[in-house]
């Protein structure tokens, strides 16, 4: 019983560190982007976005993670299991629609420069955002609607099971998932085309700058690390009406997508140049000392 509780806590003081982290990293992208004018860009609109969405995966899903497991939620479904997993559901479907919004603008800033600007503006960013938000909080609606069916009806919720086990997971991940597999390679197919065609193109308008390749690349590691995270947990949840999943199993993978959240604002170091100058300059409180806002970030 010693050896079980002392375990337990040092879970809990591992997931516990997660969460801060999770929640100060993503709290660094906000910060840069609301804070210095060089990063408001539309672009940077849906990471803010993205970041909110892993903040509050962060601060709300991962305490109630912890205090009300998965494994004893789909056992006990009492009044804390239905907040946590409407709050999940929300930021989970919010995240994958939100990266399938940046695929979109990543196709445009690559395969359309020449409208990028009047094409995809803050109108329009604010509109996807809006949608993507919106959408999910209408799924964790209908997840809610679907189990109070299910306790009215007892045996015969076929159809509820149908909604939730398959039709949800396909329209919330499946689906999405194909639509940015699909326009990162459209993306592909054209930046290599561009490549081989670079050195009789000089126009400069015409050619992509280094500095969206750069972000389409490192937008397409965001999406990759997403679905490393999350592909296995759907996977999952789809093989639940099998029964061949242990909860073992499940609940791991269930931790494992929940600090997804944490690795964006590593990315977004390691691979924007700009970010990188953002967070070090509100890590060393210069920001707190004089006026950046107008710095140049290189």
């Amino acid at each position: 019983m010693r050896k079980h509780s002392t375990i337990c806590v040092l879970l809990d003081i591992f997931l516990g560190s997660l969460s801060v982290v999770m929640a100060c990293g993503n709290l660094l992208v906000i910060i840069s982007i609301i804070y210095f004018k060089q990063l408001h860009t539309p672009s940077n609109y849906l990471i803010i976005s993205l970041a909110v969405a892993d903040l509050l995966v962060g601060i709300v899903v991962f305490p109630f993670s912890m205090s009300h497991p998965l494994s004893s939620c789909l056992y006990y479904r009492d009044l804390f299991c239905k907040i946590r997993d409407s709050f999940d559901v929300v930021l989970s479907t919010t995240s994958i629609f939100t990266l399938c919004c940046i695929s979109v603008d990543r196709y445009y800033a690559v395969c359309r420069p020449l409208t990028y600007r009047t094409e995809i503006n803050t109108p329009v960013v604010s509109v996807m955002i809006l949608m993507s938000w919106g959408v999910s909080v209408l799924i964790a609606i209908g997840f809610i609607i679907t189990e109070l069916n299910q306790k009215k009806c007892e045996e015969n919720c076929y159809l509820d099971v149908f909604l939730e086990k398959i039709l949800a997971p396909v329209f919330s991940f499946y689906l999405p998932v194909i639509i940015m597999l699909y326009i990162y390679l459209r993306i592909y197919l054209v930046a290599q085309k561009q490549a081989r065609s670079i050195q009789n193109i000089m126009n400069a308008g015409v050619t992509v700058s280094n500095g969206e390749r750069k972000a389409t690349r490192t937008l397409a590691i965001v999406m990759g690390a997403f679905l490393i995270c999350w592909l296995p947990f759907f996977l999952c949840f789809s093989l639940q009406l099998t029964g061949s999943v242990t909860m073992q199993v499940y609940e791991t993978l269930n931790w494992f997508t929940l600090s997804n959240s944490m690795l964006n604002p590593f990315i977004y170091a390691f691979f924007y140049s700009q970010f990188r100058s953002a967070f070090r300059m509100i890590l060393s409180g210069k920001i707190f000392k004089r006026d950046f806002c107008n710095s140049k970030l290189i």
